[in-house]
């Protein structure tokens, strides 16, 4: 798994994990995007990390602790991405569109981790599962923020803000389902595309 700036959701345990802890977090992103969180065992992630299936349980009490920091660290990241967005554009349609981009190439750019934060959620604990349902609304929020500026100054035309926010983010949130490396289109390419279908979706010409 690719590391790359600060809303990368590696980042968050790039310094602060042991090497060893940070090669389970990664074999379990891979395990669980190709097989699934309830097919994968604790041998197969030891496999993977190329370590002992014990020590798995050194770094980690759980399969299911793997998956809570996956999760949890996905959504912080995705969080992150979209408040970094909203702070670099002067305008509601300028801060929409870098919130679409940004936010569906980080769906093709960490599409094995947004597979497993977006598949896996109701494997999660409860107590985990409410936190990473409140930094999706947050997100949604946030979009919808944008969406109700951009009607009160006459720049967008949108009767459901909210209906419309949660289109833009599904639309994005599912490029990690067919999202393949080195194909013809790039995180990049892909997120100018949905920006500009974002603008379109918005009423404005």
């Amino acid at each position: 798994m690719a590391i790359g700036p600060v809303s990368s959701p590696g980042s968050a345990w790039d310094s602060s994990v042991a090497e060893s802890s940070r090669r389970m977090l990664e074999a379990a992103i891979d395990a669980f995007a190709a097989r699934g969180y309830h097919a994968t065992t604790t041998r197969d992630i030891a496999t993977r990390a190329g370590l002992s299936p014990a020590a798995l349980y050194v770094h980690f009490p759980s399969k299911a602790a793997l998956l809570v920091q996956i999760s949890r660290t996905g959504h912080e990241a995705a969080a992150e991405l979209v408040e970094n967005s909203i702070a670099g554009s002067p305008d509601p349609l300028g801060r929409l569109r870098a919130v679409v981009s940004n936010f569906a190439a980080w769906h093709a750019e960490y599409h094995q981790v947004a597979r497993v934060v977006q598949q896996e959620l109701s494997a999660l604990p409860d107590d985990d599962r409410r936190e990473v349902l409140r930094l999706r609304q947050q997100i949604e929020r946030r979009v919808e923020d944008q969406l109700r500026d951009g009607v009160r100054i006459g720049q967008m035309s949108v009767d459901d803000t909210r209906a419309v926010a949660r289109a833009l983010l599904s639309l994005s949130v599912d490029v990690a389902r067919w999202y393949v490396p080195g194909g013809r289109d790039t995180p990049e390419s892909i997120g100018e595309l949905y920006a500009d279908l974002a603008t379109r979706m918005v009423g404005v010409r």
